[in-house]
């Protein structure tokens, strides 16, 4: 009788964690959603809202000019033209996105992190030195590789990653992303070119440099390549 009693309490333990398991919350898809408890303030929900299905046409799904190289005349020589729902409105939804990287030769796609996305890079022209550092957890290991035309590398979800152009010509990569907005942090842009600054204190004794170092980077223009 105790034995059916186990039973029993172990299939309803394993029912219940199994419900648990279900109800998720549906990942972000943007910074924060804070919420509201009056929806005429609302100005974003998590997503964007939908138009009315009837009022959809072709343009919706359409967009051009990928073929292009972009200007990548810039302090790091590199160039990211992104195709997200901000200017491809039928992407919202589906959990998908698309970008185009440019890159001078010796341009960089700086340390970077797409907090909501997995990216998958292939090489269309050039050669590019290519990498992602793995979590503190897993001692931040380097996972690199040099990549030539028709090659394909994969950055996992929410790790810091890089692409430099190694070659003496220019380069061009196209990247697909797991979200129709991936978002991205780059390293040391959001680290010394923050809006107010980091307190210095905080910087020197993260880096375990002289304040006079924090105080030169923080005064640097950090440029956006996005």
């Amino acid at each position: 009788m105790k034995g059916d009693h186990f039973l029993i309490s172990t299939l309803a333990i394993l029912a219940f964690a199994t419900f648990l398991a279900s109800a998720y919350d549906p990942s972000p898809l943007q910074d924060f959603c804070v919420a509201l408890k009056d929806i005429k303030d609302g100005v974003f929900v998590n997503g964007k809202f939908c138009k009315d299905p009837k009022l959809v046409n072709a343009k919706d799904f359409f967009f051009s000019g990928l073929q292009n190289p972009r200007n990548t005349k810039n302090p790091v020589g590199s160039n990211v033209t992104a195709v997200n729902v901000d200017n491809l409105a039928g992407l919202n939804t589906l959990g998908i996105s698309l970008a185009r990287i440019d890159f001078a030769p010796n341009g960089l796609n700086p340390p970077h992190t797409h907090p909501r996305a997995t990216e998958i890079l292939v090489v269309l022209e050039g050669t590019l030195y290519v990498g992602f550092v793995t979590s503190n957890g897993d001692g931040n290991r380097l996972f690199s590789k040099v990549l030539y035309k028709g090659d394909v590398f994969v950055f996992p979800i929410g790790l810091i990653h890089f692409q430099l152009n190694v070659g003496h010509v220019n380069a061009v990569a196209f990247a697909g992303l797991s979200s129709q907005n991936p978002g991205v942090i780059t390293i040391a842009n959001a680290v010394f070119g923050s809006k107010p600054p980091i307190n210095p204190d905080v910087l020197t004794k993260a880096f375990q440099v002289d304040n006079k170092v924090v105080d030169y980077l923080q005064k640097q223009f950090w440029y956006d390549n996005n």
